[in-house]
């Protein structure tokens, strides 16, 4: 009886505004605009600008995320599956535990949140439900071939590209007007003096870790590339083991050790091959949802508004 109410109430408005908010109705569950925008102002509500370029992008997406959620719920309902309570007390206990880790907390922080204990066990139910049906009907042994592999990596191979690639230890003197300071240019060069006469690296930069806090932090790596050009410059002279003479930038100079270079290079196939497995696998379930979902919406009464 609802269902076709609401259908009457389609046919009657054609193509006017959504009948009191209503953007989509699933055999007898109804989909509102606050589903679909609350959500979506919540997650962008910092990036206003971000926001207004996405809306009707993210507006769509969350529709059909919400029509798919339905639709498998109702799938569920008209299968003869069924859910024991006990199971979803379980559930209930659970994610008390883990979220709230008593139900006096739970009730409290749900009504915070505008959710009633029957709505958040409702919410944990279908949710079960959902990751259920989607498990028996999008097979979670899908596998991927090493030939599927091989030929996707050849065919994108400049995605895997690494460019020139350096892993430094760098002392930073920053330049200071202060007159009971030491002057940076001229440390530096003491600096490059006590390492020529055998003084390991790391002590130096302890040394003077005073001056530049950042000198602790030892190894890092940088991609050339990214590096600013007074050091780049520098760094590309350097060998293995090698240090440089002092860089000067304005405002500060730098002693640096290359401790470990490696050239622009596509990554193996050896090195990509598992993100490449988890990439495939995830398009090849998000297909099988697709031709899922849409064998569902064949079979049930949904329409847009």
């Amino acid at each position: 009886m609802f269902t076709a109410v609401l259908l009457s109430a389609v046919v009657a408005i054609g193509h006017a505004d959504p009948p009191n908010g209503i953007r989509a109705v699933v055999h007898d569950s109804v989909i509102t605009s606050d589903e679909v925008e609350l959500p979506i102002e919540e997650q962008y509500r910092t990036r206003p600008q971000l926001f207004q370029g996405k809306i009707n992008e993210l507006r769509a997406a969350k529709l059909e995320e919400l029509i798919s959620r339905q639709l498998i719920l109702h799938e569920f309902k008209t299968a003869g599956y069924n859910l024991p309570e006990s199971i979803v007390d379980e559930l209930v206990q659970e994610e008390i535990h883990a979220q709230f880790r008593d139900r006096v907390t739970a009730t409290k922080t749900l009504q915070e949140q505008g959710l009633t204990y029957e709505k958040f066990r409702q919410q944990l139910r279908d949710r079960f439900i959902i990751t259920a049906l989607r498990q028996k009907n999008i097979s979670s042994e899908i596998i991927i071939s090493p030939h599927k592999i091989e030929t996707y990596y050849a065919e994108h191979k400049e995605d895997y590209k690494v460019d020139d690639e350096v892993k430094l230890r760098m002392i930073e003197i920053n330049r200071t007007n202060d007159p009971a300071r030491p002057n940076a240019r001229k440390m530096a060069e003491e600096i490059v003096v006590k390492l020529r006469q055998g003084v390991p690296f790391e002590e130096m930069a302890k040394t003077y870790s005073e001056i530049n806090q950042r000198a602790q932090k030892g190894t890092e790596t940088w991609l050339t590339s990214h590096l600013r050009k007074e050091l780049a410059d520098a760094v590309v002279k350097l060998k293995k083991g090698e240090f440089s003479d002092v860089v000067d930038t304005a405002n500060a100079c730098y002693v640096i050790l290359l401790e470990e270079s490696h050239p622009s290079h596509v990554k193996a196939l050896s090195e990509v091959r598992t993100d490449i497995e988890k990439d495939l696998l995830s398009q090849e379930r998000a297909r099988l949802e697709k031709q899922w979902i849409e064998r569902l919406k064949k079979k049930t009464f949904f329409r847009y508004f």
